[in-house]
């Protein structure tokens, strides 16, 4: 999959100290009560270079809590087993990864941010992610839902930049290698 998609992927998150996303719930509430404290993040310049996302149906839930539609003139796509088809007018929900690149190819995506920490392991998996810029909060969690899950084999990455955010966040970036 990775050689002949006309797209890269980037992934764009914060987790907790020991990896977590959210709490198994869900709460994200020791992410967003950091938020103010943490300053300019980098999220809005990384949001204007994208112009399709793809997330997975927990994420999507989530998000429509916020109050709001944060992605107005993106393509959205959603993975998801569950979520019905036409749940929304504003997103294209996809049943396997297989059918979602086929769909981005289709649409001319180019640059595609991968959200949420079901379609972050699935793009690892199958090779499909370009870039990774983590957040890491200094929390522990103890639990919940993790960034990363079990892979097949290594993932080199090659570290392009870290800095340090307000609040003692650490935001690094790196390159996945293939090959």
């Amino acid at each position: 999959m990775t050689t002949d998609r006309p797209f890269t992927a980037a992934v764009f998150i914060a987790t907790s100290l020991d990896g977590y996303i959210a709490r198994a719930d869900g709460d994200i509430g020791w992410l967003t009560s950091r938020g103010e404290q943490a300053g300019d993040t980098g999220y809005d310049a990384f949001a204007a270079g994208i112009d399709t996302l793809v997330m997975g149906r927990g994420s999507y839930e989530k998000v429509l809590t916020f109050g709001g539609w944060p992605y107005e003139g993106k393509r959205v796509a959603v993975l998801s087993t569950r979520l019905p088809e036409d749940a929304d007018p504003r997103i294209t929900v996809h049943r396997d990864l297989d059918a979602l690149v086929k769909d981005l190819a289709d649409r001319g995506a180019r640059r595609v941010y991968a959200d949420g920490g079901q379609v972050v392991q699935a793009f690892l998996r199958a090779g499909l992610l370009d870039e990774l810029t983590i957040t890491t909060v200094p929390v522990l969690l103890g639990g919940g839902l993790p960034l990363f899950g079990a892979l097949d084999r290594d993932i080199d990455l090659v570290h392009r930049s870290t800095r340090v955010l307000g609040a003692g966040l650490v935001q690094s970036t790196y390159t996945v290698t293939h090959g």
